[in-house]
């Protein structure tokens, strides 16, 4: 049997080395109009962007191995001109030799590929003018940049190439701008999702013109200019042309094969076309969907290596069928951010009519405690049945894994119930003991059980504010950065005690920031009875949701550190890696602390909420911000005391009048205790006077957890045997469980970095918090000040007071 492929790339490569190792028989002969065969269509941009520096590297598989490995008759060079399927032969034209024969075919797969759309505008023709498919097209840009030195670029269409191609230009050095019809780039992401993108894009220098079109390009003043929709024309020394790809079709129609969606070559189940003996894959053909069951086109190199293989099989006479469909998985690389999908996304989930929930969620890359941890971005769409439709990931590392294991789900027809299940590898460096692909699955599934009423951020803007409450949950620390408008705060920590201020008649939309504290809180408020709903995703989605297009001109450029400052000014360098809000901004506060007016403080954290926090607090406080650097996720801030907009308040101790804060410390529970000092830090941070006043059973919270030898009556020896001696024997306010509750507490503290309580109170002293013990409570309850902590003080109601005056905050806890 002789069977002809047409096209030597992923699907034609594919099926002849499938067809040579089913048959040691069969004549197989490879027709590529090019020059290359197999090559790695995928890592083009990154040969121009230097990342592959060797020509040879792109290619996958040279003609030389496919003739003597598997005995395929490669012929480069050699176009397929025509197709006479009644007399089953084929006019072709070797460019190489000048000449046209004819070649006779038993069985023909057809793999001619796409071709790069280009409109048909003024210009589009232009010296410096490209497009991107092939390895050809690669070389002739490459050598453009160079002999041109060209100095900047406009990519127009925001896709994978275009984005990929905006990415390695800019490594290379151009100055580079996208420009995208629509508005957003990479189409199987959603709005917010892509923001990610936008957002990292511009701090890379890379300007977006979202939302614009491309009218024409003509030549002026030795650049090229490129008119748009809107907007003032782009100069440029380069433009590639990245507007998706279509179809080639040219031999089918003109043979009279049958047409399919978006003009692409119509094939059955098993690959054949409308005539039984011609057979097409790849880029040509449309495809079915995985999850919709419609037919689509997929320009993907993983499917068609695959449909390579079955078209081979089947041309040899196995009938083997296409499987389920094709659900389009995907990955990209945008400099340190990378991107990946999954099925369906909302927009085409809409686009079929098909019914879905979805929710978001922020989890760190592995385990928190454990260095380098990043945050990811990730948003799951499932049916009401649980069965997963779709996912969407943004984040530094692990992106890729978590969408691989639930590309596997979906083609499993797995359930969000399924992923809850999942037991995946785990490990701190690699992982944590609940995996992002389980807690999207915990969140779908209390989405669906009704555990966790929901509402998406863009619904937020139609609550009325006059029948709604409206709750930010997070510490008064994390509010002072931002919340969702309309909100107040209400810390978790005292929602169950301050359920009193909230209307029952009304439905409370909570928040925090990603979305966990606050899922916490509808629980509360559901077990006492209101109508709770929980903001998915939190604010952090909220502000990917509300974000604007608002990156047509690209940042301020960062000043020399020259020109910043003196480089003999004295740097304080602090790692606040691992440690979430509010730890990485009580850091700053004491470093600063320790540093005079006009010296410098440089902090690195990993908590995704310190680059806008810093800038907050920078502005609350007076201090300036130098600059702000990320790298995979690891935010590297450097300050300067002082110099800012305000006069910094003596760094974090001093603070104007009348902003001081005083908490009246009541009672002598664990939780209550943690709360106060991490409001009590929080504040400090600000450069806000903090004065603790501990009465009665708060006392218990400053004695020594050793004990000492003081004189005491029986009463007094009474009381102190039955209170707790220390911090470290305090009881839970709610499911202390003998004990248990509070050992728990404490170990998921340490889990997540958060401060023990230990840690907080001597934290709160350093930073300049009073800490004030009544005297008769002492007296009362028999307490010694030899049994307090260092650096409490002693006094009565009137040094409480004195501090209220002034404060404009005064908590009773």
């Amino acid at each position: 049997m002789k069977i002809c492929i047409v096209g030597g790339v992923a699907g034609g490569a594919s099926a002849a080395t499938r067809l040579r190792r089913l048959s040691e028989d069969a004549e197989i002969v490879l027709f590529e109009k090019g020059e290359y065969i197999s090559y790695a269509n995928c890592g083009l941009p990154y040969y121009i962007g230097g990342s592959i520096k060797s020509r040879d590297a792109l290619l996958v598989t040279k003609p030389e191995l496919l003739r003597s490995r598997f005995r395929v008759d490669v012929r480069v060079q050699n176009e397929v001109l025509s197709i006479d399927r009644k007399a089953k032969t084929m006019q072709v034209r070797d460019h190489a030799a000048g000449k046209t024969y004819t070649e006779s075919y038993d069985k023909l797969i057809l793999s001619p590929g796409a071709e790069p759309k280009c409109p048909n505008l003024p210009g589009v023709e232009l010296d410096g003018v490209f497009t991107l498919r092939t390895v050809p097209d690669t070389f002739r840009i490459d050598q453009y940049i160079r002999e041109k030195n060209a100095a900047s670029a406009v990519v127009v269409g925001g896709g994978f190439i275009g984005v990929e191609m905006a990415e390695n230009l800019k490594e290379r050095g151009l100055d580079v701008s996208i420009v995208e019809f629509a508005d957003q780039v990479v189409a199987p992401l959603d709005k917010e999702m892509a923001n990610l993108l936008h957002r990292h894009l511009a701090e890379h220098g890379v300007r977006l013109r979202l939302e614009t079109g491309l009218t024409g390009i003509e030549e002026k003043d030795g650049a090229l200019a490129v008119r748009l929709t809107k907007g003032e024309p782009l100069h440029a020394d380069l433009v590639l042309l990245s507007m998706g790809v279509a179809p080639e079709n040219r031999l089918a129609k003109e043979a009279g094969l049958q047409l399919g969606v978006g003009g692409s070559i119509a094939v059955n189940e098993n690959y054949q076309t409308s005539d039984p003996d011609i057979y097409a894959v790849g880029d040509a053909i449309g495809v079915k969907n995985l999850v919709t069951g419609q037919e689509n086109l997929v320009p993907l190199a993983g499917p068609a290596n695959k449909q390579g293989r079955i078209a081979a099989e089947n041309a040899l006479g196995a009938q083997k069928t296409t499987g389920e469909g094709v659900q389009g998985s995907s990955v990209l690389k945008v400099f340190d951010l990378t991107a990946a999908s999954t099925g369906l996304n909302e927009k085409q989930a809409r686009a079929q009519g098909i019914a879905y929930r979805k929710t978001y969620v922020h989890p760190q890359s592995h385990a928190s405690y454990y260095p380098g941890a990043t945050p990811i971005s990730m948003k799951l769409l499932f049916a009401e049945d649980g069965k997963v439709l779709g996912a969407q990931a943004v984040g530094y590392e692990g992106v890729e894994k978590r969408i691989d294991v639930l590309a596997a789900v979906i083609r499993l027809r797995g359930t969000v119930y399924d992923l809850e299940e999942l037991e995946l590898c785990y490990a701190p460096p690699y992982s944590s003991a609940k995996d992002p692909v389980n807690m999207l699955g915990f969140t779908a599934a209390n989405i669906l059980k009704g555990d966790m009423p929901v509402i998406y951020a863009e619904d937020v803007p139609a609550l009325d504010p006059e029948q709604t409450t409206r709750l930010d949950v997070s510490m008064p620390e994390e509010v002072r950065m931002g919340t969702v408008p309309g909100f107040r705060n209400l810390p978790l920590d005292e929602l169950r005690g301050r359920l009193g201020e909230l209307d029952p008649k009304k439905p409370v939309y909570v928040t925090c920031r990603v979305g966990l504290r606050g899922y916490l809180a509808t629980r509360i408020l559901k077990q006492h009875g209101f109508d709770a709903y929980n903001l998915s995703g939190g604010y952090k989605t909220y502000q990917l949701v509300h974000a604007k297009n608002e990156f047509a001109e690209p940042p301020a450029p960062q000043k020399p550190e020259e020109e910043r400052a003196d480089h003999d000014v004295k740097t304080i360098v602090v790692d606040a890696c691992g440690l979430q809000c509010p730890g990485p901004i009580m850091k700053v506060a004491e470093g600063m602390k320790g540093i005079a007016e006009g010296e410098q403080l440089c902090i690195r954290a990993t908590d995704p909420a310190f680059a806008s926090d810093i800038q907050a607090w920078c502005k609350s406080t007076g201090n300036r911000l130098l600059s702000v650097q990320n790298e995979k996720g690891t935010y590297e801030v450097v300050l300067q005391k002082g110099c800012g907009a305000n006069p910094a308040p003596s760094c974090a101790i001093a603070s104007e009048e009348g902003h001081d804060k005083t908490m009246v410390i009541f009672s002598g529970d664990l939780d209550k205790a943690i709360a106060a000092f991490i409001i009590a830090n929080g504040a400090a941070a600000m450069g806000r006077k903090v004065t603790l006043f501990f009465t009665f059973w708060g006392l218990n919270i400053l004695r020594r957890s050793e004990k000492v030898k003081v004189k005491k009556n029986v009463i007094e020896k009474m009381f102190g045997m039955m209170m707790p001696r220390g911090s470290k024997k305090l009881k839970l306010s709610k499911m202390h469980m003998a004990g248990a509750g509070s050992k728990m507490i404490r170990e998921v503290m340490k889990s997540k970095n958060v401060s023990s309580l230990e840690e907080l109170i001597q934290s709160a002293m350093d930073n300049g918090v009073r800490v004030v013990a009544c005297q008769m409570s002492m007296d009362i309850m028999g307490i010694r000040a030899e049994e307090l902590l260092d650096g409490v003080e002693l006094g009565g109601v009137a040094t409480f007071l004195g501090s209220a005056e002034t404060s404009d905050t005064n908590l009773f806890i």
